[in-house]
């Protein structure tokens, strides 16, 4: 009896036995005990987990220069201003991320401006998106089978349309898209032609219907960012034009409400002469204007902050 206690105390006190006794047992022991059934669907779920692991600590990552919701509390005409030079970055399903560079917008005012879809305050369920917080997407088919992409501003359904890109990252992405939407005998697309157009960079930047209503200060899909390697437009670089497509619309078809940088090749509809006019506009500012980039105010209307410009 006594042998047999000091057998069990032996046992107790013992490291090696202890710890093996605790310890539970690691994936190489239970691979070894289990069944091939078993060994599959722990194979299965450890690659799962992986998988996952790696997929969210890649789709978590917040844009370092991403633009957040105080960039887009800015007037019509300003935001559309502002946007040029910005980055639109869409992130399709598989991680790819799409850049092009915003080298043209279009004001919609809202409330007297005819060409708006908001105009005389009209609000549908198609347009709601207008009336939302600034930087919000408005997404609206033209033609029944293209998307034009808008930004939402301050002001009652004011929006900025986005124009026409500079195609900067995953251009082999984009010429399929493009390509799947033209006929094969179709020639290939120049870099300046895969964005240069509302519904063009919607097709080359894959931007769906689905994204109306989400805000592009927070959306995990597609953003804005700051390029810290490029250097801030200047006033003297901005063209201010009519907008297109819009001449039935009287007096407004003739506002300069469209924005675009002076001399880019992805531009989709060079207006020489109102190229002279923001250049003589410029030359009546002061030196110090110019160089701040500072613009002098329309008294008719704040909203209006270009030189020539009566709305």
């Amino acid at each position: 009896m006594a042998g047999a206690k000091r057998k069990m105390l032996a046992l107790a006190v013992s490291p090696g036995r202890s710890e093996s006794a605790n310890k539970p047992p690691n994936q190489t022991q239970l691979k070894r005990k289990a069944s091939p059934a078993k060994l599959k669907k722990l194979f299965v779920s450890d690659n799962v987990q992986n998988v996952v692991s790696e997929r969210s600590q890649y789709f978590t990552r917040e844009p370092q220069h991403r633009l957040g919701e105080d960039f887009f509390h800015q007037p019509c005409i300003s935001l559309a201003k502002a946007l040029l030079g910005k980055v639109l970055v869409r992130r399709c399903s598989d991680g790819t991320e799409l850049r092009g560079r915003i080298v043209e917008t279009e004001s919609y005012l809202g409330g007297e401006d005819k060409a708006s879809h908001s105009a005389g305050g009209r609000r549908t369920d198609r347009n709601l998106a207008m009336f939302m917080k600034p930087g919000t997407i408005y997404v609206y088919p033209i033609y029944g089978i293209y998307l034009c992409m808008n930004i939402s501003s301050e002001g009652e359904g004011a929006a900025v349309l986005l124009r026409s890109l500079e195609p900067l990252h995953g251009l082999p992405v984009m010429r399929e898209l493009r390509a799947a939407r033209r006929k094969e005998s179709a020639r290939q697309l120049k870099d300046k032609e895969l964005c240069n157009g509302p519904s063009k960079l919607c097709q080359a930047l894959n931007i769906p219907r689905c994204f109306d209503r989400r805000d592009l200060a927070s959306d995990p899909e597609v953003w804005l960012e700051r390029d810290p390697d490029e250097s801030p437009i200047k006033y003297q670089d901005i063209v201010s034009a009519p907008r297109i497509g819009i001449e039935s619309h009287g007096e407004w078809a003739k506002k300069p409400l469209r924005f675009y940088l002076r001399g880019h090749p992805c531009v989709s509809v060079v207006n020489k002469a109102a190229e002279v006019q923001s250049g003589n506009a410029v030359k009546d500012l002061g030196p110090s204007e110019v160089q701040s980039g500072t613009e002098r105010p329309n008294r008719t209307n704040p909203q209006t902050t270009l030189p020539g410009v009566s709305i």
